[in-house]
C-alpha cells in the first residue's frame, strides 16, 4: 500500500501518537549529502545532468537545482562514506535517455532500467561518497 493511501486511509495516525498533524507534508525542500571531496562530487552531479544553483568544487556548500527543490553537498572533510539505507528517488521525463547520458558519462549503475510492480520503471546508482540514488518515472496506466 502507497504511504498516501496509509495516510488518508487514517488520518488520525498523528493523534495516534500523541501529535496532532494540522498540515500534509507535500514536499521535499532539499536534500543535503556530506561529501569529503567537493570538486569529485560536483562533477559527478554535472555530468548526471544537475544544474547548479550556488557553490562549485572548491565550495564548501554546493547546491543544485531540482524542480522546485534542492540537491545540496556539504563539504566534511572527516567524514568516512555513506553506509546509510537512505536512497533518494529522482523522477525523470524519460528513464532510459537518463541511463543512456550515465552510461555515456562513465558512470557505474547498480541495476540498468527496469519496470516494477510498484508502477514506476527506474534504475539504481550510487554517487561517489556512497548515497543511493534512483531515477525513476511512473509507468503509464499506473496510479499516483
Amino acid at each position: 500500500m502507497r504511504l498516501r493511501s496509509l495516510l488518508e486511509r487514517d488520518e488520525d495516525v498523528g493523534d495516534q501518537a500523541g501529535v496532532h498533524v494540522a498540515t500534509m507534508i507535500r514536499s521535499i525542500s532539499a536534500v543535503t549529502f556530506a561529501t569529503s571531496d567537493m570538486a569529485r562530487a560536483v562533477r559527478f552531479y554535472k555530468a548526471l545532468g544537475f544544474s547548479m544553483a550556488y557553490g562549485g568544487e572548491t565550495g564548501a556548500f554546493t547546491s543544485f537545482r531540482v524542480g522546485n527543490g534542492s540537491l545540496n553537498l556539504a563539504r566534511a572533510d572527516d567524514r568516512p562514506p555513506s553506509t546509510d539505507t537512505v536512497r533518494v528517488i529522482f523522477y525523470v521525463d524519460d528513464v532510459d535517455a537518463m541511463y543512456a547520458q550515465v552510461m555515456a558519462q562513465g558512470l557505474a549503475v547498480e541495476t540498468p532500467p527496469r519496470d516494477a510492480v510498484w508502477g514506476e520503471r527506474y534504475f539504481h546508482m550510487t554517487d561517489p561518497d556512497g548515497h543511493a540514488l534512483s531515477f525513476a518515472r511512473p509507468l503509464r496506466g499506473a496510479d499516483g
